[in-house]
């Protein structure tokens, strides 16, 4: 079109988007193309809105297009256009809203971790589940993805494990710095029952072996519950193995080679105040020891040489000030932290019953623990309700709200257009109603204005998934989800996909129908799938 009428064609950006108007009545889908494009192209934008309008009115499937305003396109799909999205998706399946949008990328993502100290907690739990959602919307948009949990099984905190779990099995209350709950004394029962030396053990050798099988079980007590969540990690990461295989001289060198390091007060310092952190950090301490720090350099370095090109590590809302050293760590190494590296910060969240927060876990003692959220909502509910909010927000989840059957609950909204779908379509296959071949589907025959709506919800799952893995924002798939559950009980309030009596004959309308029904079942499950939520046949 451009050539044809003498346009800049340089003009033209490789690329273009088109929305669907907040109001029906504006059409399909809006595009504001000639007015991004008039000045450029040397035309004014409503006279080139109303070439592009004359040139999209030929194209097949396009029923009308409308100018408004400066050079707004309003257009109209015919129904047969519309409509045959719905026997896209079904024959797309899973496949369905994936694409390609990160294919290329290579990307780490580090979620959960924590010492094997203790059962995982409620900002564990959170992370567990935001990010095990963002690891699956990272591979339907096409990346890389390595899942990654990382953990010391020694240092302070796992010292006073050990002194917990030995204070217990003597019957003794822990230190006063230790940990307590009903875990404790449930692993060093364990511990004596496994290795039962240690009852006469000397102290320091009882430690000992209170450190080495009580780490390893609560570390498989850690992985049975994750497991039991639907969370996997491909890799899991201990801090040791740095020390081990000498990476953390190996980071001090590369630093060094990059001219950022610096002696002082006979310590080794990485100067990250040339990069915007607050202040230069320590690497090696005087007395030779190496700081959390340089760990945090070694471990970096560790992912990027083993081919990552982005690193997402997600941390917890008393981590907010690691994002500057981190940065500024990166930037050390040479990378370009605004591509390389990303930090997501969670904020809080809390268990709330009768308007009360519920602030201790009957195992664990001081916290809320992922057994007790399960507990309390079921897997299902639990995962959907932490992926449902952005997790830079602090929430509150109410108990009763999220295990009432009914509207009231998101999830059981959600899930019940899964099963209502299913059903639908096992009725209309006992009433004779089958969908055949995919010839035999006629789309310009859902012409209902309910049959409309859901097929624009159904039509934007794509770009929900591919703007909720841009953004690292879950959340976003969840409320889509709703919005479709809203728009499926409409239609199947006012299109019955099966006959009303045994008397009326099947229609083309009919079979019609029981595409955009199992279209609908397709996204919802690719949806809920992506949260790590199950779409039930039956409820």
């Amino acid at each position: 079109m451009f050539e044809t009428r003498g346009l800049d064609i340089s003009a033209l950006p490789e690329a273009t988007t088109v929305e669907r108007p907040r109001n029906p009545e504006h059409g399909d889908y809006a595009s504001t193309l000639a007015m991004q494009l008039g000045k450029k192209a040397g035309v004014a934008p409503r006279e080139l809105a109303a070439a592009l309008a004359e040139e999209l009115g030929r194209q097949p499937g396009v029923k009308s297009v409308e100018i408004a305003g400066p050079g707004f396109l309003n257009i109209r799909l015919d129904a047969a256009a519309a409509g045959v999205l719905a026997r896209d998706i079904v024959v797309a399946g899973s496949a369905y809203g994936h694409s390609d949008t990160l294919t290329g990328e290579r990307i780490n993502l580090e979620f959960v971790s924590a010492n094997p100290t203790g059962p995982v907690h409620i900002g564990g739990v959170r992370w567990a589940a935001v990010g095990d959602a963002l690891s699956r919307l990272l591979r339907a948009a096409g990346a890389t993805v390595g899942t990654e949990y990382y953990f010391n099984d020694a240092g302070s905190q796992i010292d006073r494990f050990a002194k917990s779990l030995y204070a217990s099995a003597k019957g003794e209350p822990a230190p006063e710095d230790g940990y307590g709950g009903a875990y404790i004394a449930e692993i060093a029962e364990k511990v004596v029952k496994e290795a039962p030396e240690v009852t006469s053990q000397e102290e320091g050798t009882a430690l000992e072996t209170f450190r080495r099988v009580g780490v390893d079980l609560m570390f498989a007590e850690i992985k049975q519950s994750l497991d039991e969540f639907g969370v996997h990690f491909d890799t899991y990461f201990n801090e040791k193995d740095l020390h081990e295989r000498g990476e953390l001289q190996e980071a001090l060198d590369r630093l060094r080679e990059q001219g950022h390091i610096f002696e002082a007060d006979g310590a080794t310092w990485l100067r990250t105040t040339e990069f915007g952190d607050d202040k230069d950090r320590v690497l090696r301490k005087s007395d030779g020891d190496w700081t959390y720090f340089a760990a945090d350099c070694a471990y970096y370095l560790d992912k990027r040489k083993r081919g990552f090109d982005r690193v997402v590590i997600m941390l917890g809302a008393d981590h907010h000030g690691y994002i500057g050293r981190m940065k500024a760590m990166s930037a050390c190494f040479g990378d370009d932290p605004a591509v390389n590296l990303e930090i997501l910060i969670g904020q809080l969240v809390s268990l709330v019953r009768d308007g009360e927060p519920v602030r201790m876990s009957k195992r664990a003692g001081t916290v809320v623990t992922l057994e007790d959220f399960v507990d309390a909502l079921g897997v299902d509910a639990t995962r959907y309700a932490l992926a449902r909010y952005s997790s830079d927000s602090p929430i509150n989840l109410d108990i009763e709200r999220w295990t009432r059957r009914n509207n009231d609950n998101p999830v059981y909204y959600v899930q019940y257009v899964a099963a209502r779908s299913a059903n639908v379509a096992r009725n209309a296959q006992e009433k004779g109603v089958r969908r055949g071949e995919a010839a035999d589907f006629h789309p310009e025959l859902l012409t209902h204005e309910k049959e409309n709506d859901l097929l624009k919800a159904l039509g934007e799952y794509p770009d929900v998934v591919a703007r909720s893995a841009a953004l690292r924002e879950p959340h976003h798939v969840a409320r889509y989800l709703e919005e479709v559950a809203g728009a499926y009980h409409r239609f199947y309030d006012k299109c019955p996909v099966s006959p009303k009596s045994g008397d009326d004959p099947i229609t083309d309308v009919n079979v019609a129908r029981l595409w955009l029904n199992d279209a609908t079942r397709t996204v919802i499950a690719n949806g809920l799938a992506l949260l790590g939520v199950s779409a039930p046949e039956r409820m």
